[in-house]
């Protein structure tokens, strides 16, 4: 394919992709799903699953999908950057043992369950790695989604009622947790970078913390900055961004741990405009241009067509280890604090949702060769549903006009003020009373 041949099904490829994941994102929407479960749906149609391929290489050329790489790995890089951006330490802090119970259960659970299902799973996908590959399982069930839980409780009026408060801070504390779990899996699995240059991870963070967060608030106190940032202090960032997430790839960890690193340390005083600027311009291309890609680069490795039954079955025990891992371990961490039976099992639903978060580190996994294609798909699969599910069980167990009506002491059994470091004014309900 000549280089004007391939510029033009480069072009139109991208238009398809950008055409599927909004159609698809939208009928998600329509029939009360994120967007995200349409446009994972739109990138695995236009993979080898339909008409044994002939689609996907019709629509997607072999001679484009290396080009495809590069504007999906930026895509995840923005992604979690503006996750890192959103992240609010003192919103963790104010909800106290609670969120901390409910986020170490829904972690420690399926992580162990998920460890126990990859040893098994080990007849059937040997790797070279067989550590590494227990552990990954382990992370990767260990997930919750909490930029999808956050569009999921915006989109019902729910993220300021006293479940959405808490919900966000146990989802944002459990993904820290679970990514520095994945953190530790790429550090033992990964072939490049060696022992050596993880060990500079830590001297990288404190350089993060410190000279680069200083640096940063001087560039957001300049006249005018917090309000409007300039184009200065626009590429400033994403230089940075990028800068942060080569230097975490180079230590052998993976690009996406210094996108959101570099996220997390910019200044939240002072910042309102830069970080309202960069989801509303930022976000929105990444949403509709750049992270679509992804999701069909994503796609491009699953193939449902081939599934056999012992694939079903795997799929029936993989999505038994998330879904209860998740369920049985939120519902016990928050019943164990005293809230309501209700409440727990809420809460625990929400816990569950998995989403774009999910297909990102399955595409670490990937890449570094731990998950082979039928245990990819099989994994996706199980992404999708679980985070398809959440709505639906929500409206069963925590109704939205109850959710509305809810105070903070109608979340606990004895009907009092939850012990929390924040008190009730941690949780800000909305709504009629």
């Amino acid at each position: 394919m000549t280089s004007s041949s391939q510029a033009s099904a480069l072009l139109a490829g991208l238009a398809v992709v950008i055409v599927a994941a909004t159609f698809f994102g939208a009928l998600a929407r329509r029939i009360g799903q994120p967007a995200v479960v349409g446009e994972i749906l739109a990138g695995v149609l236009l993979g080898p699953t339909l008409f044994d391929g002939a689609l996907s290489r019709a629509l997607l050329p072999t001679g484009i999908r290396p080009l495809l790489t590069a504007p999906a790995d930026v895509g995840v890089a923005v992604f979690m950057f503006l996750v890192g951006l959103d992240f609010d330490r003192r919103t963790v802090r104010g909800t106290g043992r609670i969120a901390v119970s409910v986020s170490l259960a829904s972690l420690l659970l399926p992580c162990g369950l998920g460890m126990a299902l990859g040893t098994w799973l080990l007849r059937e996908h040997p790797g070279p790695d067989r550590l590494g590959f227990v552990l990954f399982m382990g992370a990767a069930m260990s997930v919750t989604a909490f930029p999808v839980l956050a569009r999921i409780l915006t989109d019902r009026d729910l993220d300021r009622t006293p479940l959405g408060a808490l919900a966000l801070c146990c989802a944002a504390l459990a993904d820290v947790l679970a990514w520095s779990l994945l953190a530790v899996v790429v550090a033992v699995v990964a072939p490049g970078g060696g022992p050596e240059r993880a060990l500079l991870f830590l001297p990288y963070l404190l350089l993060m913390r410190y000279p680069v967060r200083w640096l940063l608030g001087r560039l957001l106190k300049r006249p005018g900055a917090g309000a409007q940032p300039t184009a200065v202090l626009l590429a400033a960032v994403f230089a940075g961004l990028l800068l942060s997430g080569a230097a975490t790839e180079w230590m052998g960890l993976h690009f996406v741990f210094g996108a959101f690193l570099f996220g997390a340390v910019v200044p939240r005083s002072g910042a309102e405009g830069l970080r309202a600027r960069l989801r509303e311009r930022v976000g929105l291309v990444n949403d509709v241009l750049l992270l679509p890609v992804f999701f069909v680069v994503a796609g491009l490795q699953v193939d449902l067509s081939r599934f056999r039954w012992s694939d079903l079955g795997q799929l029936a025990l993989i999505l038994l280890v998330a879904v209860a891992g998740k369920l049985v371990g939120a519902y016990t961490g928050a019943y164990a604090n005293g809230l309501d039976r209700r409440v727990s099992c809420a809460l625990a639903v929400l816990m569950n949702t998995r989403g774009l978060t999910e297909l990102i580190i399955l595409s670490v996994g990937r890449q570094l060769g731990v998950l082979d294609g039928r245990l990819y798909a099989l994994m996706v699969v199980m992404a999708v549903l679980t985070t398809a599910m959440t709505g639906p069980l929500l409206r069963v167990v925590w109704p939205r006009d109850l959710a509305l009506r809810a105070t903070p002491q109608d979340l606990t059994r004895e009907r009092r003020e939850p012990v929390t470091a924040g008190g009730a004014g941690a949780w800000r309900p909305h709504g009629p009373s």
